[in-house]
């Protein structure tokens, strides 16, 4: 049965209202919808905008000063790495460049035994300079140079003095007049000094 009861009920329910519901968490400024804003309201509202984007262009520009620091020190890992790999890979050679060293000495003792030399077979002689000039080009490319100080003033941090030679020239006082073993770099690194005599030039 119908009753008035039952028009009230409907009526109630129409009058109702949702909830509204907050989809924006932040404390953005936004002016809401259907509401006139005028006067000092509405230049309070533009202030708060204005100190928002403010704000946000602050947070933009630390988040991208950190993004570029981040990458720089990223390069300069990448390079530093790069650096360091090619640093070791020139002296990853330098234990079996060293033991090659007897054998350039092998090579450089008997040149200087001109006499012994000189009576080989001319063929044989060229055959073993030959080898001699090969061996000293591969080390060569890979970073071995020879030190001859022949003739040039003595350097105690370079050179190994193993005898003083007195000299009659002046001139030659302080000077190597003799390598009895030259040295060698690798690259930049001296890795055997040489031996030398040195003139002494005494009145």
């Amino acid at each position: 049965m119908y009753t008035m009861k039952d028009d009230e009920i409907k009526n109630n329910i129409h009058d109702e209202k949702e909830p509204e519901i907050d989809t924006d968490p932040g404390d953005d400024v936004v002016f809401e919808d259907n509401t006139e804003v005028t006067g000092a309201d509405y230049a309070h509202k533009v202030k708060q905008l204005k100190e928002r984007i403010k704000e946000l262009e602050k947070k933009n520009t630390e988040l991208l000063d950190g993004w570029q620091r981040e990458r720089a020190e990223i390069i300069n890992l990448k390079k530093r790495d790069e650096e360091g790999k090619k640093e070791f890979m020139k002296f990853a050679k330098e234990d079996i460049i060293g033991e090659l060293l007897t054998v350039l000495d092998s090579f450089e003792s008997a040149f200087k035994n001109k006499e012994a030399w000189e009576k080989a077979d001319k063929n044989w002689r060229m055959g073993i300079e030959y080898i001699h000039s090969q061996l000293l080009s591969v080390l060569n490319q890979n970073g071995l140079t020879i030190i001859n100080p022949l003739g040039e003033q003595f350097d105690h941090n370079r050179d190994e003095a193993i005898e003083n030679v007195v000299v009659e020239d002046e001139s030659k006082d302080g000077k190597i007049v003799e390598v009895v073993q030259v040295g060698y770099n690798l690259h930049d690194k001296q890795i055997r000094a040489p031996k030398v005599k040195v003139g002494e030039y005494k009145k």
